[in-house]
């Protein structure tokens, strides 16, 4: 395959990759997704993950119908890496896109819901070992001399079974004997330093030597300076001088002598040439010696080692993913032909606690949901509509509810548990999500339609989450564009929820669709609203200025612009400001 073949990499990213990487390496990058390798290779890192999310999962890209679909998505994938157990384990999260199939799914599913439970099964001394075991790995920069040493501390710390069963039949013997062998021979036959103590004493005397054979006239004149009368005495002393200065034997010293030398300077150059010649091959004998058996050690352990540098690369991938959905409560998901139901449902994007909703559209299972009415479990929602209209108050949570069942279906597409007690969720060919933007002109509702109509009119199996089609175009068009898109979506056997505060301005909907509410409660003696998140099914929720107002009234210090504040009050409704006003006082004396 040509590097040119890949989405995303035209004839200037080909020419980059081939000068600093070699396409056989380029190749194996896009194919291993190792964001790092590229990066480095001169390519900025945005530009390669939509590479890589392109060259592994094309079609997955095209189910994220929008702009704001894909921001979802991102965050969901930026998340999720902040778990990552490894630095390519993290570059693997990043370029997960939408799974083809079902059973793919399913069994992405079932690896991480096995290390979710795996690593929450582990007590705190088998978390460190994990932690530390691949934090060397990354440190080794993922080398199979890595692999093996972090499977070997896996191992060491008793993990067995289930997300680390690929690591239960190895040998330990063979996998440290391969682990002190890996990584110490070079493709030439050279080995590292440090790995054997013989060879590097040899090469220790060799470069001794080397070093006084490069100044052999200042061996010469320190030998001299010992007083030596005659030639005997010279080379007596030559061969002591060699001895002590570079931990060779007097008598190997001595057996290199130079025997027709001409003069003493003859002699000492002669004698270390041959010295230094001996010595490097006692160095290339002993090389040769260990590099055959560390050689034979990897060989020995090769079914291990393969094994083994899969194996880990899997676990960490599958615990980082398992750690995510840990950490955020995720559960599994049932997988369904079409709907979308949620119960407990949280909106990951926001922190600490949150008030878990119910909602679905569709055909579902959740009937059972409310057994006993409780506020704690919300009634389930009527089953089978195709459309839902979403109304009530501001800042009540509508977008976040659209932002939260885009959550779910993309993370189930992706094969990922949910943000949910429980979860149905069905195919889509397309997710349509669409924020409220504050931009009232022509070319954003051009725009808009543009995103979100054509996933829609090709009768794909489609999810639409679109948020205030009025803050885009003047109330009563946009109540008229709504019905036209609560229309199709219920033609083309769609799914679709539509938040509008315009729902009293809608025609009559169709059969297969219903509207509803979600409701604000009052003021807190902070004064900030209270709202009942859950949706109220089959109920047009109200705006309740008054609480808006109210607040405003209580807050200003200025005479005159309370003043103003009361004027509005006495527009919305005095009595029930002063209602509001009288409730939020109350509740701070409870």
């Amino acid at each position: 395959m040509r590097l040119e073949d890949y989405w995303g990499v035209g004839p200037k990213t080909d020419k980059l990759l081939r000068e600093s990487m070699g396409v056989e390496r380029a190749l194996n990058a896009i194919e291993g997704a190792d964001i790092r390798a590229l990066v480095d290779a001169g390519i900025p890192r945005g530009r390669v993950v939509r590479i890589l999310r392109r060259a592994n999962g094309a079609a997955g890209v095209e189910t994220l119908g929008t702009r704001d679909a894909r921001s979802v998505y991102d965050d969901l994938l930026t998340l999720a890496s902040d778990h990552a157990l490894t630095a390519h384990a993290a570059d693997r999260v990043r370029v997960l896109t939408p799974l083809a199939s079902v059973e793919e799914r399913e069994r992405r599913l079932d690896r991480v819901t096995a290390a979710r439970d795996a690593w929450i099964g582990l007590n705190d001394a088998e978390r460190d070992a994990v932690r530390s075991a691949f934090n060397a790995y990354d440190d080794a920069d993922g080398s199979d001399r890595a692999a093996v040493e972090t499977a070997v501390a896996l191992r060491e710390a008793g993990l067995r079974g289930g997300t680390f069963a690929a690591l239960d039949d190895l040998d330990d013997d063979d996998l440290a004997a391969a682990a002190d062998a890996l990584g110490t021979v070079s493709a030439d036959g050279s080995v590292t330093p440090g790995t054997d103590a013989e060879l590097d004493r040899l090469r220790g005397r060799r470069d001794a030597v080397a070093e006084l054979e490069r100044g052999a006239l200042d061996v010469l004149e320190s030998v001299r300076e010992r007083g030596v009368r005659s030639f005997e005495e010279f080379r007596g002393a030559f061969v002591e001088y060699v001895a002590t200065q570079t931990d060779v034997p007097r008598g190997r010293a001595e057996g290199a002598v130079a025997s027709d030398a001409r003069d003493e300077a003859d002699f000492a150059s002669t004698t270390l040439r041959t010295l230094l010649s001996e010595l490097e091959s006692d160095v290339d004998e002993r090389e040769e010696a260990v590099a055959a058996e560390l050689r034979d050690s990897v060989e020995n352990a090769r079914e291990d080692v393969d094994v083994a540098v899969s194996a880990v690369s899997e676990i960490a991938f599958d615990l980082s993913l398992g750690r995510f959905a840990a950490a955020h409560d995720l559960r599994r998901p049932e997988l369904v032909e079409d709907g979308l139901a949620v119960a407990g449902a949280r909106n990951l994007s926001l922190p600490g606690e949150v008030q878990a909703v119910t909602y679905a559209i569709g055909a579902h299972g959740l009937e059972s949901v409310d057994p006993n009415g409780s506020s704690d479990h919300p009634e389930a929602p009527p089953s089978g509509d195709r459309v839902a209209v979403l109304t009530g108050a501001n800042s009540g949570g509508k977008t976040t509810l659209l932002e939260t069942l885009a959550q779910v279906a993309l993370l189930a597409s992706m094969g990922l548990p949910v943000p949910a007690d429980r979860a149905a969720v069905g195919e889509f060919d397309s997710v349509v999500f669409h924020r409220r933007h504050a931009s009232f002109n022509a070319g954003v509702l051009e725009s808009t339609l543009k995103s979100i109509v054509p996933p829609l009119s090709r009768g794909d199996r489609t999810l639409m989450l679109v948020d205030e089609f009025e803050a885009i175009t003047e109330p009563g068009r946009a109540a008229d564009l709504l019905n036209g898109l609560v229309d199709l979506t219920v033609d083309r056997g769609a799914l679709g929820v539509y938040v509008t505060h315009l729902a009293g301005d809608l025609s009559p909907l169709p059969s297969e669709a219903r509207t509803d509410g979600i409701f604000a409660e009052g003021l807190t003696e902070d004064l900030e609203l209270r709202v009942d998140y859950q949706p109220r099914f089959g109920t047009i929720g109200k705006s309740t200025p008054e609480f808006i107002v109210s607040r405003l009234v209580a807050d200003a210090a200025d005479p005159v612009e309370r003043r103003g504040f009361e004027a509005l009050a006495a527009a919305v409704g005095e009595e029930a400001v002063q209602r509001t006003l009288s409730d939020a006082a109350w509740s701070g004396t409870e």
